[in-house]
């Protein structure tokens, strides 16, 4: 067997190459189609924390975030976040005791949304170190489960704090952290910053997980190498380009490769969200899949307005398929 590449405190991880937690787009099936082609982890789109503790019903959105494959997707990360540190570690206490359970909790401490983070949650407690600090104590001390959390520089350039905030969240029981090289303020505008991540690479032990402008298979051994990170997660450039795991960017994989996944990619979501649903979920994936691609300019309002599977279907054979011959 391979050596691990790293451990998430005894949680062996077989790999580098990890897809990024993003609402709407880190389902179920993206994230198995993902870990199909080499993701070395899996972690759910950010869950708050609120909407668990009101929410019983296991079919409720929230909940079904939390639902995985625990064949497939170990080692498996429920991330969540909220501002209320009591309720955090409440419900994250409730989280370790599903059944299947996840392997690690996950604390976003990086979402830039403004309903989220004014509110003192998601990238709003980076401006609290003290509040990080006293959450991470907490949950590491009341938790069986490894704690982690994923931040970004802080909450604009004239406030960066990552290397603090690293430190903290090691001294208080954190066994990885994952960072965006940029600040709230910055969304997802600018260029990361890598060498920041070297820096909270260099100032804690635990593993570091580098994430920011990782778009070609190139880039993940250049930031790998720039930083000295442990892994490397890749979030928009997977969108479209799941292959980016197996070491191929978009320009070497076939049409062919291509429809298949795409029919795939269509079936998970079906399955997990029945008929209707599934679909229209699927569209804002199928927008990437045929970006670039013969036919794009007339296959995408048809393909993404498609009501049907069949409809979906016709329009892949009628415009599609035919190339590939």
């Amino acid at each position: 067997m391979t050596s691990p590449a790293f451990f998430v405190r005894d949680l062996p991880i077989y790999g580098t190459v990890i897809l990024s937690p993003m609402d709407g787009f880190s389902d179920l099936p993206f994230r198995l189609i993902c870990r199909e082609l080499g993701s070395a982890m899996s972690y759910t789109e950010f869950v708050n924390v609120d909407e668990l503790a009101v929410t019983k019903r296991r079919d409720a959105k929230c909940w079904r975030k939390l639902e995985f494959d625990p064949v497939v997707e170990r080692p498996m990360t429920f991330q969540i976040y909220g501002h209320d540190v009591d309720r955090i570690v409440r419900v994250a206490q409730c989280l370790q005791d599903l059944q299947p359970a996840p392997d690690i909790i996950d604390i976003n401490l990086g979402c830039y949304v403004k309903s989220i983070s004014e509110r003192g949650a998601g990238a709003g407690m980076l401006r609290c170190p003290d509040k990080i600090e006293t959450l991470f104590a907490r949950l590491s001390r009341e938790l069986r489960l490894p704690v982690t959390g994923k931040i970004r520089l802080g909450w604009d350039e004239a406030s960066r704090n990552h290397v603090e905030n690293a430190k903290r969240l090691e001294d208080n029981g954190a066994s990885l952290i994952a960072v965006h090289g940029r600040t709230r303020a910055q969304g997802y505008s600018g260029q990361a910053d890598w060498d920041a991540i070297a820096e909270v690479k260099q100032a804690v032990r635990i593993p570091v997980i580098g994430n920011g402008d990782v778009k070609t298979v190139a880039d993940i051994a250049r930031m790998r190498a720039h930083t000295g990170c442990d892994g490397v997660m890749i979030g928009r450039a997977a969108i479209g380009n799941p292959w980016i795991f197996a070491g191929k960017d978009r320009e070497q994989v076939t049409l062919d490769e291509k429809i298949a996944l795409m029919r795939r990619h269509l079936a998970l979501n079906l399955e997990f969200y029945g008929p209707e649903r599934g679909l229209v979920l699927f569209r804002k994936h199928a927008a990437r899949y045929i970006a670039g691609l013969p036919n794009e300019a007339e296959l995408r309002v048809p393909l993404l307005t498609a009501s049907t599977v069949a409809e979906f279907d016709r329009l892949i054979e009628s415009t599609l398929a035919p190339l590939t011959a």
